[in-house]
């Protein structure tokens, strides 16, 4: 499975962008995608997962109501959108796939549940 990540960029506090990932493969490789991010200095966290055959997303609470993650099946492409960015939103953001079933947002944002990943897009905020 390769995940390429594009819609990274600069950006002033409040606003907003989106990022994609476009996924090759398809069928029993994955079901669920998940977004990470890893500023300078610190470890890879999940922020936003969906599960795509439940349709169940999760989300840190560090981003809670202002990220959305969804899922374009014709595309094979998940997107996250973010809104009111913060200059702590500043980080590389990568995107994951991974094949389990979620038994909770511990899980989906765990990097060991995952097994692809994007190279990644840096996204600033200031």
């Amino acid at each position: 499975v390769q995940l390429v990540e594009s819609g990274g960029g600069s950006v002033r506090t409040g606003g907003s962008l989106r990022l994609s990932c476009a996924a090759s493969a398809i069928g029993d490789t994955y079901n669920c995608m998940g977004w990470f991010r890893q500023a300078p200095g610190e470890e890879r966290k999940g922020v936003a997962s969906k599960y795509l055959t439940g349709g169940h997303t999760y989300y840190s609470d560090a981003v809670q109501d202002r990220f959305t993650i969804s899922w374009d099946n014709a595309k094979n492409t998940v997107y996250l959108r973010m809104s009111n960015l913060k200059p702590e939103d500043t980080a590389m953001y990568y995107c994951a796939a991974g094949w389990f079933v979620p038994r909770g947002a511990d899980q989906a944002l765990a990097l060991s549940s995952y097994n692809y990943w994007g190279q990644g897009t840096q996204v600033t905020v200031s």
